[in-house]
């Protein structure tokens, strides 16, 4: 199994439960159909490299998508990772996703309102998340790119409370990939 460079037990127990989680509902990546836990741990790499990261943000990063893609409760992942994981995962998982709430644009306006607001830490988390996604959904749909970028770049003014260098990182991202898809929609 890939795994976190230095990963503690808690971010090895946290791995271990997500990849069982994603693979128990037989969940894959959209694009490219490898396994979904790649994801979350990509995502935990990116926030362990992170100095301020604790064992704590590594594991909810790793975590991050398993109350939205799975049948895991919140009072799953505290009683297994601890209450401060379980807020980070409940900070990092969509909470607007009915479709009776609106159309894509208000949930995702609402959504964006809601991570405004939660810690640094789950800030911090969401970036190393975008980044992620990005690069996959950049490379391998332009046309779907075109509204995921623009819901990222309001996402990433609103969200100022993470890792300054992480969301250097991100913003980075999201221009090159904003001129790629400029450059391939021309």
């Amino acid at each position: 199994m890939e795994s976190v460079a230095g990963m503690d037990d808690l971010a090895e127990r946290a791995a271990l439960f997500s990849r069982a989680t994603h693979q128990a509902v037989g969940q894959r990546r959209k694009y490219t159909g490898e396994p979904y836990w790649h994801h979350p741990v990509a995502v935990a790499a990116m926030v362990s490299a992170v100095e301020a990261a604790t064992p704590a943000m590594i594991a909810a990063a790793i975590l991050h998508d398993v109350l939205e893609d799975t049948g895991v409760s919140a009072m799953d992942i505290e009683a297994c990772f601890g209450e401060q994981v379980a807020i980070l995962v409940q900070e990092l998982t969509d909470h607007f996703t009915d479709p009776d709430i609106g159309n894509r644009a208000h949930r995702k306006a609402l959504e964006r309102d809601r991570l405004a607001e939660v810690s640094p830490e789950a800030q911090t988390i969401k970036y190393a998340d975008l980044i992620d996604n990005t690069e996959s959904i950049v490379a391998r749909d332009p046309g779907f790119a075109r509204v995921y970028l623009a819901e990222k770049r309001q996402l990433l003014i609103a969200m100022t409370g993470g890792d300054p260098a992480l969301r250097r990182k991100a913003w980075g991202i999201l221009i090159e990939s904003e001129a790629k898809i400029r450059g391939v929609t021309k």
